[in-house]
């Protein structure tokens, strides 16, 4: 097990239950066969529409544990064959890649896999992409303008931005992003970064956090993944929406895409069902009840679905060209952030 990176603190979601462990039967009754267990970390509202939605379409129940995306990966390799998890949902590849690695996973069937870009799905056809979203830099409108933003994620370790951006480095959304840069930079320019940042950040305990003290002005600037902000937006609306995002531009590190998708584990208690459900999550009326939330903010992989009008268009994006298995499992993105002292 990667202790290092299972130690990195992470803020659960939902309650204690959902970590428990759960006894089933090695042969599946009746009941168990007509349902699904997913551990999900991805939005609670959205995947609780998908899964009424899925029973409704094909009579196959759901049943969700949700929780953070490191700490249930965490959970599952803990349960092991025990585990009463069929399908693991959640918001980063990395999760995803460690149970793979770890041989936890089962394959997923070729169709559901040919639906979305194989660029983003498991390099060994063990998960599948569902949806997608950026890294951006929130800002206060009222403090900067447009034409004071870094050019790279990088300068925010410099000391003109001291104070003036924040980070929620225990948040589980942040570790893809060091593992960005440690891709594409190494571990010492990594380091060096984290230590600038440590210097310079106001630290937070969440995403939601840094988006929200750059609206109020507590902060400058703030890293987070898009959908934060246009939550916050929807929530709050034009009138008091302070704050924009700027995207880093020209393959920066900054502007890295991160991938969700979902496994089907190898010790499923109902593999056709979890299968059925994969299919589901990336067909057009899955992907449309998603893009239409007003709550996920993600873009949709499968081709022909409309992301939110409110997202930069995902063709416009410019992320650095890293593929999934360059981002790995976030090990080493764990250790990294200790290193600095931002954990």
């Amino acid at each position: 097990m990667a202790q290092s990176w299972f130690g990195t603190r992470v803020r659960l979601i939902g309650s204690a239950a959902a970590l428990t462990l759960a006894a089933f039967a090695t042969v599946p009754s009746a009941a168990q066969a007509a349902s699904i267990t997913v551990y999900n970390a991805q939005h609670e509202q959205v995947v609780n529409l998908l899964a009424k939605d899925f029973a409704k379409q094909s009579g196959i129940s759901v049943k969700i544990r949700n929780g953070e995306g490191p700490a249930m990966a965490a959970q599952i390799v803990a349960e092991g064959s025990a585990t009463p998890a069929d399908v693991y949902f959640t918001e980063n590849s990395p999760e995803l890649m460690l149970l793979e690695e770890k041989g936890l996973l089962n394959k997923v069937d070729s169709a559901t896999l040919a639906t979305v870009p194989a660029r983003f799905s498991s390099p060994t056809g063990s998960w599948v992409a569902v949806t997608a979203r950026e890294n951006v830099l929130a800002y206060n409108t009222t403090k900067l303008q447009p034409s004071q933003l870094p050019q790279s994620l990088f300068d925010l370790a410099r000391p003109e931005w001291k104070g003036k951006v924040g980070i929620a480095p225990s948040d589980g959304d942040f570790l893809p992003l060091v593992s960005a840069v440690l891709a594409l930079k190494g571990e010492a320019q990594t380091v060096q970064w984290l230590k600038g940042l440590k210097a310079n950040a106001q630290l937070f305990d969440d995403d939601e956090g840094v988006v929200a003290a750059v609206n109020r002005g507590g902060v400058a600037t703030g890293l987070i993944n898009n959908y934060y902000w246009a939550r916050l937006h929807a929530e709050i609306g034009d009138g008091k929406t302070r704050s924009a995002i700027y995207h880093f531009g020209n393959g920066d590190a900054g502007a890295a895409v991160n991938v969700s998708g979902a496994a089907i584990l190898k010790t499923a208690h109902n593999v056709d069902g979890a299968q059925k459900f994969l299919a589901y999550l990336v067909s057009d009326r899955a992907q449309q009840l998603m893009a239409n939330s007003h709550v996920m903010f993600e873009y949709p992989l499968r081709a022909g679905v409309a992301s939110d009008p409110i997202l930069k268009p995902f063709t416009e994006l410019k992320p650095p060209a890293l593929t999934i298995e360059q981002l790995g499992d976030d090990s080493q993105a764990g250790k990294l952030l200790r290193q600095a002292g931002l954990l």
